[in-house]
């Protein structure tokens, strides 16, 4: 197959996309397939600008919203016009968060005709929307922390959902723009700096127990995952730095619980219509209750991250997971690969 591995951009998960990249050029590659490397805020690649970007990691922090601005002259729609895209059978995306996961990329690649990974333009949009989600979610039947939008009154933001809570950017990913508010005077703060990063904000219900995780390739739920963050959750730090965290595939759990969690994902994967794969997160309380927190519609593929751990522990290698994922993407789009 010839592909085109989109990462980069110029979301705040800029960096964690580029490491996605980074892992799935290489197994494709390996894998003998022909690979074309895009930065979405700057173009389709040559070798040594490719290898720099590449094999620059993941940082403790996000990138500064300042050096993200200076990006945003990309032109996703130029993109797939250039010389190296003619005969690609599939785009690969490992974007993460802004318009590479939230819809408007996925809108762009349905009127060019050109399949891609992951799920459609409305699972996608519906998806990173976390109150939409939520909504749909629990309209199927799956338990989800109360929450409320912004703006509201820190007293009666307290008064409903109780302390601590949790402050986040409504469509961003990896904890981007996100507290927990353990007293009533910073409310309005952490509300303030999820402004930062989105137009909407969501304060939610703070479920205290253990973070587990449910990938699901090809409609299927792989094997549950536990993560044992150092810090109180699971933040953008934890996520993406060596160390950080610990994440138990398959997760330490009742066999009935891991049955449940499988179940609540696929359903939730199902609700929000999404495609090909994902990975939905729950909260596990210390009832035995299991609370859907988010969908991720494109998952990290980075050496530490969750989806390719959970394959790994359902025996799926981490290259035959990228190339299932791309022939999933042609199966959906009524494609079939060059041999």
């Amino acid at each position: 197959m010839k592909v085109a591995v989109l990462f980069g951009g110029t979301s705040s998960e800029r960096d964690v996309s580029i490491a996605s990249g980074a892992q799935v050029i290489r197994a494709l590659r390996q894998a003998g397939h022909q690979v074309v490397a895009v930065d979405t805020a700057r173009g389709v690649l040559g070798g040594a600008d490719e290898s720099r970007l590449l094999s620059s990691g993941v940082a403790p922090l996000p990138p500064e919203l300042q050096e993200l601005d200076m990006l945003q002259t990309g032109n996703a729609a130029a993109i797939t016009e250039a010389p190296e895209f003619a005969g690609v059978d599939v785009v690969f995306l490992a974007l993460h968060g802004g318009t590479g996961e939230g819809g408007q990329l996925q809108a762009l690649l349905d009127l060019v005709g050109i399949p891609y990974t992951g799920s459609g333009m409305l699972g996608s949009a519906v998806a990173m929307d976390k109150d939409i989600a939520k909504v749909l979610c629990r309209a199927a039947g799956v338990p989800t922390p109360d929450w409320i939008m912004a703006p509201v009154a820190a007293a009666e933001a307290v008064a409903r959902l109780g302390l601590p809570m949790i402050v986040k950017a409504s469509k961003q990913g990896s904890t981007v723009g996100l507290s927990v508010v353990k007293r009533p005077e910073d409310v309005d703060a952490a509300v303030e700096d999820a402004f930062r990063f989105d137009d909407e904000v969501m304060l939610e219900v703070f479920v205290a127990g253990r973070e587990l995780t449910v990938p699901i390739l090809a409609d299927a739920a792989l094997p549950v995952g536990e993560i044992i963050p150092e810090h109180e959750i699971f933040d953008y730090e934890c996520k993406y730095q060596p160390g950080m965290s610990q994440e138990i595939f398959p997760a330490d759990i009742a066999p009935e619980i891991a049955r449940r969690a499988q179940e609540l994902a696929l359903t939730s994967h199902r609700a929000l219509k999404l495609g090909g794969y994902s990975r939905i997160d729950f909260r596990l309380d210390d009832a035995g209750e299991l609370w859907f927190l988010e969908a991720n519609t494109l998952p990290g593929m980075t050496a530490a991250s969750l989806f390719p751990k959970g394959a790994a522990a359902a025996g799926i290698s981490f290259a035959d997971v990228c190339e299932r994922i791309c022939r999933l993407a042609l199966e959906e789009h009524g494609r079939a690969p060059r041999v």
